[in-house]
Parts: structure tokens; C-alpha cells; sequence
């Protein structure tokens, strides 16, 4: 890869894993639209653990405070919201980790083309506006439980599918269950750091399996960019919704949407 793809696709991943438009379509684009090359295993696994240290440093005190809580748990303290909170996590990772290795290789070959993602970018993007509009908002991260996290969980685990959106669906999920904007988004972003850093395990373990060539200095280029992208979206991100909703991302993606069409009939 020239430096300057190494530069898009570390950004585009760092600023579209936690927005509700979905990275893993804005990934395939490139190759599907201007006939890049695969950016190949070592470097999706750079860019994940950039996004993954970006979320980790972000939510760093909510992550002390859940893992605190949820070992002190099995002592004498008992359970408290943030031990719960810990479980609904592990919960809500549990459909998505297991039918992303049953579904995996069918999604690989017959789910990533452009004309699914213009579609599931449509579609998901108008559930996410329906939700963001229809939602009662009342409910705090705290009030969620396991019926609620376990939704959660299969939503995400539709995300699998091109141009549907890991965050954009586990958001839609939650603001349909009654969540408020800001702890529908921080359950999505932590429910994330479960699920990247398994990807990347995988990732890992694939490519030290494989015969696989590795440009550290690009690897490296794509961590650190990957990670200020994916911190600074994240920032800039909950100070939107706080101010907007979701409607700047449900219009972004419908022109996605409507524009990958035209492109493709042309």
C-alpha cells in the first residue's frame, strides 16, 4: 500500500468504527469503488488495536470501576450496578462472538459488495432515525438488564453484515429498548471493547498462523492514526448527539445510500 491509502484507511477506520455508519463498509469501498488492493491481515489488525486503545483510554475510569466491581463481586461486596453493568457486557458480546465464527466465511463471500452495503446503509440508517425518534429515552446505562443486554447482543451481531454498522445498530437497539442517547452510545462503545479486542485476537492468531509478510512501519502508522481518529470521534461524537441526535448520521448515510446506487447503475 502508498502511504497515502495506508493514511485513508487508518482514518477511515479510526473515525467510522463508533460512528453509526458503519467502518467496515467505508473499508471495502475503496477496494470495491476505486479498485485498491486489499489492505491485507496485518494491517486490520493495526487498526483495530488503535480503535481499541482509543476506546479503552476514552472510557478508561467506567472500564476500572466495571472490572473493580465485577471481581469484587464474587467476594463480600456482592453485586452493585457496576458489576451488573460488567455482566451485560459479557452477555451482550456472547451472540455476536458466536455467530461471527459460524457466519463468518458466508458473510466473506457473498455479503461484501457494494450493492449490500447501499442497501443495509439505507435500511439501518432509517431504523436508526425511527428509533432516535420513536424512543422513550428514559432508561440510564444502569437500568439496564439482561433481557435488554441480551437484545443488545443480537443486534450487534447483525453488524456482521456490510454497511449495517456495529455501533449504529447496538445504539438503535438500545434507544428502541428505552435507552437516553448518551447511555445507548457508552453501552455500544464499551460493548465494543469485548468484541474488537476477540477480532483482533483472531486477527492476531491468523496472521502469526499465516505466511504473512509485515511492514511495521505501516503497521505502526496505522495503530497511532487509527487511535487519534477513534479518540477524537468518540469525543466529538457524544457532544453531537447531546446537541442533535442522530439525525446528522441518519441523513449522512441515506445520501450514502442514494449515491452508491446511482454510482452503481451508472
Amino acid at each position: 500500500m502508498s502511504i497515502l491509502e495506508i493514511i485513508i484507511l487508518a482514518l477511515i477506520q479510526g473515525f467510522t468504527e463508533f460512528l453509526p455508519i458503519s467502518s467496515s463498509a467505508h473499508l471495502i469501498l475503496p477496494s470495491q469503488i476505486l479498485g485498491w488492493e486489499d489492505q491485507g491481515l496485518a494491517f486490520d489488525v493495526a487498526v483495530h488495536v488503535g480503535t481499541l486503545i482509543a476506546v479503552v483510554i476514552y472510557f478508561r475510569k467506567e472500564v476500572a470501576d466495571i472490572l473493580s466491581a465485577w471481581f469484587k463481586s464474587f467476594g463480600a461486596q456482592g453485586t452493585t450496578d457496576d458489576s451488573k453493568l460488567g455482566w451485560w457486557i459479557i452477555l451482550g458480546t456472547v451472540p455476536a462472538a458466536l455467530l461471527g465464527l459460524l457466519l463468518k466465511d458466508v458473510v466473506e463471500l457473498y455479503l461484501r459488495s457494494a450493492w449490500v452495503i447501499a442497501a443495509t446503509t439505507i435500511i439501518f440508517g432509517l431504523l436508526l432515525w425511527y428509533a432516535d425518534a420513536k424512543g422513550k429515552q428514559m432508561k440510564t446505562i444502569y437500568q439496564l438488564n439482561w433481557k435488554t443486554a441480551l437484545l443488545i447482543g443480537f443486534a450487534q451481531a447483525v453488524a456482521m453484515i456490510p454497511g449495517t454498522s456495529r455501533s449504529g445498530i447496538t445504539m438503535t437497539a438500545g434507544l428502541m429498548l428505552g435507552m437516553n442517547k448518551q447511555s445507548a452510545a457508552r453501552f455500544s462503545f464499551l460493548l465494543a471493547i469485548p468484541i474488537i479486542s476477540m477480532m483482533g485476537l483472531y486477527y492476531t492468531i491468523e496472521l502469526a498462523l499465516g505466511d504473512h509478510v509485515v511492514d511495521w512501519s505501516t503497521l505502526i502508522l496505522g495503530v497511532v492514526l487509527s487511535f487519534l481518529s477513534a479518540y477524537a470521534c468518540i469525543f466529538m461524537f457524544l457532544k453531537v448527539i447531546e446537541r442533535m441526535g442522530m439525525l446528522p448520521f441518519v441523513i449522512y448515510r441515506l445520501l450514502l445510500g442514494v449515491g452508491l446506487i446511482v454510482f452503481l447503475t451508472l
